[in-house]
């Protein structure tokens, strides 16, 4: 365009205006044109020199022709006139499809297909209808197979048999089109002696060989007289406390059941025993002789990485669980422990430990020798996920383990079968009926359960910082069928309204299970509190995560087979009158009930306002022990201490939950975002409970109202009574120091509930 505008110009400033032939070619190097302009002569004669010409000539060596024999005449005007507007129109058409390559993309675009954004939630089946499909899927019949499947007479954590069982259910979670993987741990297990054996010698009789054995136990000798205990509760032992008999350097003798054999052995401890014998209750074995198994670590996980994962132990120098027992603990048969008790001497029995025996005297002594090995084994849990269609990354987790001292079909290959079973369910209803999940669902084999939740604790100390942000609910499905006489749940109090809705829509034999065992009054019929042998436990205490155990269970609420190689599915279908596959299918369906729904909802369905009451309870306590200080004590505690400033911290909350209810009833639940926000102020609540000003490797269950340790709440109930008593343990102030960072825990779980920084409470 340019080299044309220069010639019109010429052609117009008294340049030669006769042309005799026009050649005109576009140049392929670039987008704009040039023309080139052939000279002749009609005579077609050359002349010499450098003119005009060869200036206007692309090619510098060819010879002009000569300027004087081109004349003006109308034929030469002509074909000036259609040489200009050629060269116009030439350039015209240039510069219009130059500009149309710069139109052509977003032009074209307009034909693509507009996808319309996400502005709402995603579309909800009807929980009706989620409710049928689950119940389609789920039978009594489809566990008889299952149950064989997972049956397994050995798999110990680290053995053979239980990595042949976790490849089993990955297998299963890579069939249901379900996402897998691993995670591995190298951890510190505690296992019989090398020999086999432990022993025990009974007033210079004959060695006794024990095949049971614990877990965690100190090693070593211990010689004293024998002291029966009976099921070695805080209680039993304050009787024996108040009949004023000696327990310094006695070896007690205990039966199991009723609490952990970890704290039977710590509480033995407090009383300076030197060690501890547990044998089985006998009301609930038909063979006298049957070893037993079990842990004594105070505590959940690995306890020589105590707060942080067991990836590998060469990377820390040596530190171990204050849980660990400083005193021997060994279990031993029923026969043998009737024959010891048989020949006690010593003062009779309190009342309601039984008429046969006596307590045991000085004279009746026994020596133990506990030889335990600790031993590095690797382990590995197994996961599957099923991802959430609106907030993947928000997630409840259900498990179960699979590992256990001999068959394990109550403590493990139930709960085993009741996972893969959901997961078979629930795949299923994702992939072939239209059902969405708003959120994941995480399905968990733990292992290494009976040496103390190790594997589900390693987890949970390996992700702590990810999983206390996206995980909202664990379901633990640990020997969920061990009777059919109760029904009982340990559980977050947030999850408690929920428990109850699912209770009152599963029915056992066309019974609600509500109307069967609830019995209008949840609270003193099914709930219970959650204990440290748990394996949800380390869940909301550990890592601020609302989790929840059930089971089926005997009218004893124990299960006497656990620990043993009795736990056979002979003796659970005893224990159940054969109704275990019926049994562990309601079971199925109560704890696809509470996934389902936790999924489902826009809303996570917590009851914040149940910790409303928990701390007020609470509060009342710790201000009736001040009180007692007072009356006991008065020079203990300050007279400006009050317990004011707990009371408005525990008020700042309830508050709090309130106008979160009011923010949820006034919010557009098909508002993704809105929900998304309301519900992360929802998942804070459990994990604001955790003192931020405890150490989780020298205080694992940092919950101020459901962990333990002196900066709980109960932790300071305990403490006001040890100052009432006088107890020279006690000390004021470090009491004082406790209540007021339980007092902000409290009032910060407050603000982070209340959510913006110009909505908080600053009563306190």
């Amino acid at each position: 365009m340019d080299q044309a505008r220069s010639t019109i110009t010429k052609i117009f400033n008294g340049e030669p205006h006769s042309y005799t032939r026009f050649n005109l070619t576009q140049n392929m190097e670039g987008d704009n044109s040039q023309v080139e302009m052939k000279l002749s002569s009609d005579m077609d004669e050359e002349v010499g020199g450098n003119g005009v010409a060869e200036h206007l000539s692309h090619n510098a060596n060819r010879k002009p022709y000569d300027t004087n024999k081109l004349r003006r005449t109308p034929k030469n005007l002509c074909f000036m006139a259609a040489g200009t507007l050629l060269i116009f129109i030439i350039g015209y058409l240039i510069g219009f499809l130059v500009h149309r390559k710069k139109d052509v993309a977003p032009i074209c675009a307009t034909f693509d297909k507009v996808v319309a954004p996400e502005t709402g939630a995603a579309p909800l089946m009807d929980w009706d209808d989620v409710k049928k499909l689950l119940a389609q899927k789920v039978s009594a019949a489809n566990f008889e197979p299952v149950f064989s499947e997972f049956s397994s007479a050995v798999h110990r954590a680290g053995s053979q048999g239980d990595e042949a069982l976790g490849n089993k259910v990955l297998t299963k979670f890579n069939k249901y089109g379900m996402k897998t993987w691993t995670d591995e741990h190298f951890v510190k297990i505690q296992d019989p002696p090398a020999s086999g054996f432990n022993r025990f010698v009974f007033k210079n009789g004959t060695a006794q060989n024990l095949e049971g054995f614990l877990s965690y136990s100190a090693t070593g000798t211990a010689t004293g007289a024998v002291l029966y205990a009976h099921y070695g509760q805080e209680n039993d032992f304050k009787i024996l406390q108040d009949r004023s008999i000696n327990m310094n350097g006695r070896v007690m003798l205990i039966r199991a059941g009723r609490i952990s054999l970890a704290e039977k052995v710590a509480n033995a401890a407090k009383m300076n025993a030197s060690a501890v014998l547990i044998y089985p209750d006998p009301s609930g074995y038909t063979k006298e002789d049957t070893p037993l198994f079990g842990h004594v670590h105070m505590g959940s996980g690995d306890p020589y990485t105590p707060g942080f994962p067991s990836f590998n132990h060469t990377q820390f120098p040596p530190v171990q669980s204050s849980g660990l027992p400083k005193i021997l603990a060994q279990t031993i048969s029923t026969s043998m422990a009737d024959g010891i008790l048989k020949e006690l001497g010593g003062p009779n029995l309190p009342s309601g430990w039984g008429l046969l025996y006596k307590l045991g005297e000085e004279g009746d002594i026994i020596t133990v020798d506990v030889s335990n090995v600790l031993t590095e084994k690797k382990i590995s849990n197994v996961f599957g996920v099923i991802k959430g269609f609106v907030d993947p990354d928000r997630y409840v987790v259900i498990g179960a383990q699979r590992d256990a001292w001999g068959p394990g079909f109550a403590a493990s290959t139930v709960g085993t079968s009741v996972l893969v079973e959901l997961a078979r369910s629930i795949s299923d209803m994702v992939k072939n009926d239209g059902f969405k999940p708003r959120r994941s669902i995480v399905f968990v084999s733990w292992t290494a359960g009976e040496y103390g939740n190790i594997g589900a604790t390693e987890w949970l100390e390996g992700y702590l910082s990810s999983l206390s942000l996206k995980a909202f609910a664990y379901i633990n499905l640990d020997a969920v069928v061990t009777g059919q006489g109760e029904f009982k749940v340990a559980a977050s109090p947030l999850m408690h309204s929920l428990i109850e809705s699912t209770m009152r829509e599963v029915n056992l034999n066309s019974v609600s299970l509500y109307a069967r065992f609830a019995r209008s009054n949840l609270d003193a019929n099914v709930l219970q509190s959650l204990r440290m042998n748990d394996a949800a436990y380390p869940f909301v205490a550990f890592s601020g995560i609302p989790s929840l155990s059930f089971r089926f269970n005997s009218d004893q609420d124990h299960y006497s087979f656990f620990g043993t190689a009795m736990d056979t599915r002979d003796n659970l279908n005893a224990a159940t009158a054969s109704q275990v596959p019926q049994l562990a299918e309601v079971a199925t369906r109560f704890a696809g009930h509470m996934v389902l729904r936790l999924v489902h909802d826009h809303l996570l369905r917590f009851d914040l306002k149940k910790y409303s009451k928990t701390i007020k309870v609470q509060v009342a306590q710790i201000n009736g022990k001040i009180m007692s200080v007072r009356r006991k004590q008065p020079q203990k505690l300050p007279k400006a201490l009050t317990v004011q400033w707990l009371n408005s911290a525990s008020g700042s909350y309830s508050r709090a939950s309130d106008d979160l209810m009011t923010d949820i009833q006034n919010s557009n639940l098909d508002d993704i975002e809105m929900c998304r926000i309301i519900n992360d102020r929802i998942m804070a609540v459990e994990r604001n409970f955790l003192s931020s000003y405890v150490s989780p490797s020298d205080n694992p269950f940092r919950h101020i109202l459901l962990g333990s340790g002196a900066h709980t709440l109960k932790g300071l109930t305990n403490h006001l009574e040890a100052l009432s008593a006088d107890n020279p343990d006690a000390d004021a102030d470090v009491f004082r120091n406790q209540f007021a960072l339980a007092t902000w825990t409290i009032q910060g779980c407050a603000n982070s509930l209340a959510g913006n920084i110009w909505s908080l409470d600053n009563e306190i």
